[in-house]
């Protein structure tokens, strides 16, 4: 199982079985499937609970009626999703403690679908004296007419360089929900394919992977695709240098400490060799609670928690614009959202409890009374340094920057502090007003 799932499920537990004393008989969720590609209701699609408390386990399962309509039970009042599934292809709305009605689109289905193309293909650089990190983003942009999802068994294919080493990939859908999805070999070298349905709208794959390196190495990209923009992202410690024929140019604003070089409307028969050497790491995240780059200025979400969708219309919107012509990037704030996924679901578990619930006031010196700080102001803080240690966690171990044991060793010590605001939280409430 891989180690973020480990993760996943253990902070479930833990949340889980600090919670179940308290929880309380829910509210039935109902709703209304609309098939967005014929602007009627869906009728006959099957509509699934999702508890996310034990790992992501199927509960309640229903079918819409002849109007669209369902109601699913709620086994408890922990965070769950729904998940609709609509000509084979599957949709999802976070249901929150508290949720009494969810209402989902869904699209008619089809293999290949026109209008579908790749806006933005973006590689991001890092260099070990040993070792290339690289997490490559793809933007795919569904403007069908009418709307109609892209899923079938060929999927979105695409290419990486020989004796790449996939570490993990994903998928980010403009409604926010982040999704663990498989790269699969097609068959010839080097070709894989995401089994993954592009919605109307906006999707972005995310393809985090390593190559041997020993000093200097020379990319030859290979396109499965058109692409509109496609850029690498690389730090002033690495040297960019474009092959001869490479279209590539230097972006004037980029990030401080990197360098952007792009080319425009490529094509998979054009030539995109470029060599990098030397060493060095992306800048890191802003000071903690400060947006940037276009997460901040689009609306979405810097750790990844499933939110409603904007306009994303421009590339790059609903996880971070990578070509911010402000230069105001946050080259790893773009990959919380998948290094966080199941982190914040599992943290909303318990910032279910901690926020629905009012806390007696914690233990402060005479100096500082603790009525200075409202009980949620402190809940809200301790939840988002738990998912910004957590993320920098996630980020050592996928850099290869944090041994095995130091990893379980932090990753323990936040599973205790977690328990540990979960009991407080559970005595405050039992204790209830002094």
């Amino acid at each position: 199982m891989p180690q973020f799932h480990r993760i996943l499920r253990s902070f479930a537990s833990a949340a889980f079985t600090l919670s179940a004393a308290a929880a309380l008989a829910a509210t039935p969720i109902t709703g209304v499937v609309t098939n967005k590609t014929s602007n009627k209701p869906s009728a006959g699609d099957t509509v699934t609970l999702i508890r996310l408390a034990q790992g992501m386990t199927d509960s309640t399962v229903t079918k819409t009626d002849s109007r669209g309509r369902f109601t699913l039970e709620v086994p408890d009042d922990g965070l769950h999703l729904v998940r609709v599934t609509h000509d084979k292809a599957t949709y999802f709305r976070p249901a929150p403690p508290g949720t009494q009605s969810v209402d989902i689109d869904v699209y008619d289905a089809a293999p290949k679908v026109e209008g579908v193309t790749t806006s933005v293909e973006e590689i991001h650089v890092e260099a070990t004296s040993t070792e290339l990190h690289i997490v490559e983003i793809l933007q795919v942009v569904n403007k069908s007419t009418p709307l109609r999802t892209q899923y079938g068994p060929e999927g979105y294919d695409f290419y990486l360089p020989a004796g790449a080493m996939i570490q993990r990939t994903a998928a980010l859908t403009d409604n926010g929900m982040p999704v663990q999805t498989p790269a699969v070999p097609v068959g010839d070298p080097d070709h894989y394919k995401l089994l993954f349905p592009i919605r109307p709208g906006e999707t972005q794959f995310g393809i985090f992977y390593n190559l041997p390196y020993t000093g200097t190495y020379t990319f030859s990209p290979k396109l499965a695709t058109p692409v509109t923009t496609f850029a690498i992202l690389v730090p002033h410690g690495i040297k960019f240098k474009p092959s001869a024929s490479s279209p590539f140019v230097l972006e004037p604003a980029s990030a401080p400490g990197a360098e952007t070089w792009s080319a425009n409307n490529v094509s998979p028969s054009q030539p995109l060799a470029f060599t990098v050497s030397g060493t060095g790491e992306l800048p890191r995240d802003a000071p903690k609670g400060q947006e940037t780059g276009s997460s901040a200025q689009s609306g979405a979400p810097a750790s990844g928690a499933p939110v409603a969708a904007t306009d994303n219309t421009m590339p790059g919107k609903g996880l971070d614009n990578p070509l911010d012509p402000n230069g105001n990037r946050d080259p790893w704030g773009q990959y919380k959202g998948w290094i966080l996924a199941g982190l914040a679901i599992v943290l909303a578990i318990g910032g279910g409890i901690l926020l629905r619930k009012p806390t007696g006031p914690a233990t402060a010196s005479p100096a500082a009374p603790a009525a200075a700080t409202p009980p949620a102001t402190q809940e809200s803080q301790l939840l988002h340094t738990l998912k910004e240690e957590l993320f920098a966690l996630e980020t050592d171990r996928l850099q290869n920057r944090i041994s095995d044991a130091d990893y379980n060793t932090h990753k323990a010590a936040l599973e205790t502090l977690l328990r540990r605001a979960l009991n407080r939280t559970s005595t405050a409430t039992e204790a209830g007003p002094q």
